[in-house]
């Protein structure tokens, strides 16, 4: 028998580990990709201790393990002196919605990690100990409101079902008669200290056919104040009304009752006043409110200066009473502003660009904490003095993600073509770009379409992956036409009545601007789009030729129907001024259904199998009538999603199947990624 030739067998092991490592450092991912922008961690709601010390933020994480995908949330502490982060809960189940008793003792939050699966309102003693519940696991409890004794919580929570309900589902005789039994919301408080029995004191304090959706107590503790409207519906929320009722029980009194929404009720420091957000009576989709005060036992309110996008979101009251914080869009940026109360204008806190969110106080009001990104900024916890704001960063919630080159991202301005408005837009480059070399372009659509794209970050996980898009060659163009939010409420209703004529104007001076610029390739034109951003989508390719592939997300095809299917049959008629039957030739105008005949652009339509937004059967219209049109198209169907996929398994697949769909359609070298799994 021969002899063994160690040197030899060594090398040519060596030699196969080394092709190996070859094959699978070839195989690894060199830069961004759906793959590696999924495992992004979203930073969310913010809670700053009263004395200003600590917040608590929650960190959301995708999980893909196995038979799972979902996004679990959980709490974390910093100290604003940035020494100590720790999370503070775990487990299975998410927990969210954190936020301290007065006194800094307790920390509450919601979760549903009881054995009934309601999501609940647990206690937590920062001192130490395990979290309890402290609500009745009878339903979901929605929002709540910490007493300003810190011995009680109010929320609102859903009425159980009753005992003929229950039995009815067990014997499969729960036949659903429409709006017959709305799943009304109600007021609620309970006790923070349990009784002998170790019971928490429930009271229930509204009754009525009427939907509670937020609260706030007056500062004695005497009353709360709350908004409802006429159901559950999301349609409903134009009948939302203000009424207040004694916090130990008795009846209600009216406070606002205009036609239109009155909303986000806030007592004054002294007690003596009430903030509130309206419309003046007049409710439109398009959103136009402001801040009014008013004595708070009610009488007449004022008006305060308009906000600079007239959709603000009421934080709360500085400590003297003299401004009222809130947050609201600033044409890309997003801020905290301070708005006097003497009817002086705005001033804005936040002035750096980017995305402020998540806004929270200490109890002086002198000290707020939130969430910063901005496009090159990956979000974290940041706290600054409401003085003059210079915010700190205290987390590093995404410190292991990869760090690959990013494509640059810079705002850019067109004229419309009518000449009336002076458009924005982001554009990310590739990744590497060299200036004057023409590269492919995806226009990328915005939802609403009220929707803004914002200097949000831009290597985070999502259905519009841009950074993936830059790696593989794309530049991105997100405009903000015609009817987008941010830029003021006469901006926002520019689309009334025009839905895929001004606004596509706007987008097509958009990418005529990135053709200009020596960036975009004119032949090698992509466009997609969620939502109203796939409505846009729809609607462009039966008017144009010159985009290569297309990716209709959830959108809009056939507005006749859309209005008879949706959950919010007054949209469409709000935006176009009559229901169908009443101006026909106009909701054939504007959907893309009616003129589907000249197509030629290659489709692919993504919807969500449980969408009641934008019904499942708007992207089966459209994909059934290009498909015997004879245009190349494929429709994918995610089971169990919703208007926006909520699973992360499915976002990275939506990111690869969309740039699949692109590269194969545009024969873009420069784009090669994996194709979309068919």
């Amino acid at each position: 028998m021969p002899k063994k030739n160690h040197s030899l067998t060594r090398q040519v092991t060596l030699s196969a580990l080394m092709l190996l490592a070859g094959a699978v450092a070839a195989a690894q991912p060199k830069g961004w990709t759906p793959e590696t922008m999924i495992s992004f961690k979203r930073v969310g709601e913010t809670a700053l201790s009263p004395d200003g010390k600590c917040v608590v933020y929650a960190v959301s994480t995708p999980v893909m393990a196995g038979e799972k995908s979902e996004f679990l949330t959980h709490l974390w502490l910093v100290s604003t002196d940035g020494k100590t982060n720790y999370p503070l809960t775990r487990g299975e189940k998410s927990c969210t919605n954190p936020k301290f008793s007065p006194d800094g003792q307790y920390l509450s939050f919601a979760s549903a990690r009881g054995k009934e699966g309601k999501n609940q309102l647990y206690l937590l003693r920062l001192s130490g100990g395990e979290a309890e519940p402290v609500t009745p696991a009878k339903a979901d409890v929605g929002t709540y409101a910490w007493s300003p004794d810190g011995q009680r919580l109010a929320f609102v929570m859903a009425d159980s079902l009753t005992f003929q309900q229950e039995k009815d589902q067990k014997e499969k005789r729960d036949v659903r008669v429409v709006d017959a039994r709305p799943d009304y919301q109600h007021l609620y408080t309970v006790a923070i200290r349990a009784d002998a029995g170790g019971q928490h004191s429930v009271k229930r304090l509204t009754t009525g056919d009427f939907h509670v959706t937020e609260m706030a107590w007056s500062p004695d503790g005497q009353t709360l104040a709350f908004a409802h409207q006429q159901s559950p519906s999301a349609d409903a929320w134009p009948t939302s009304d203000l009424s207040a009722v004694p916090a130990d029980g008795g009846d209600r009194t009216s406070l606002v009752a205009t036609k239109g929404s009155d909303i986000i009720p806030l007592y004054s420091p002294d007690g003596k006043w009430l903030a509130f957000v309206s419309d003046e009576g007049k409710p439109t989709w398009a959103r136009r409110a402001d801040v009014y005060v008013m004595p708070a036992g009610g009488g007449t309110p004022r008006k305060l200066a308009p906000t600079l996008d007239q959709s603000p979101g009421l934080l709360r009251w500085s400590a003297n009473g003299a401004e009222i914080y809130l947050a609201e869009a600033n044409q890309t940026s997003r801020g905290v502003f301070a708005l006097p109360v003497n009817g002086n204008p705005p001033r804005l806190l936040t002035r750096q660009p980017g995305v402020f969110t998540n806004a929270s106080f200490s109890q002086d009001g002198k000290t707020v904490a939130c969430v910063f990104a901005d496009v090159e900024t990956p979000p974290d916890v940041c706290v600054g003095p409401t003085t003059d704001f210079k915010p700190r960063k205290l987390t590093a919630v995404n410190a292991g993600y990869p760090s690959y080159p990013l494509g640059k991202t810079e705002l850019i301005s067109w004229k419309s073509k009518d000449g009336k408005y002076d458009i924005e837009g982001l554009l990310t480059y590739p990744v590497g770009y060299r200036k004057g070399k023409p590269c492919p372009l995806i226009l990328n659509i915005h939802g609403g379409p009220a929707g803004v794209f914002s200097r949000s970050y831009t290597a985070g996980g999502s259905i519009y992956p841009i950074q993936a898009f830059a790696q593989a060659g794309y530049a991105v163009l997100r405009p903000n036409p015609r009817g987008s939010g941010g830029y003021g409420a006469d901006f926002r209703a520019a689309n009334l009545n025009d839905w895929g004529f001004g606004d596509y104007d706007d987008l097509m001076a958009g990418v005529d601007q990135t053709i200009a610029m020596g960036v975009a390739h004119p032949d090698s034109l992509c466009v997609t789009g969620w939502s109203y951003g796939g409505y846009m989508t729809s609607m462009i390719i039966t008017k144009t030729n010159r985009f290569k592939a297309a990716m209709v997300g959830a959108g809009v095809t056939n507005l006749v129907s859309f209005n008879g299917t949706a959950d919010i049959p007054s949209f469409i008629p709000d935006y176009f001024g009559g229901d169908f039957w009443d101006r026909p030739e106009v909701y054939t105008k504007h959907s893309a259904m009616f003129h589907v005949k000249g197509v030629r652009t290659p489709t692919q339509i993504i919807h969500g199998e449980a969408d009641v937004r934008v019904p499942l059967s708007q992207g089966q219209e459209l994909y059934t009538a290009l498909k015997r049109l004879g245009v190349k198209t494929e429709m994918i169907v995610y089971p169990r999603t919703p208007h926006g996929p909520q699973e992360p398994k499915f976002i990275e697949d939506i990111g690869q199947r969309t740039l699949g769909w692109f590269d194969t359609h545009l024969r873009h070298p420069a784009a090669s990624m994996a194709q979309g799994k068919k």
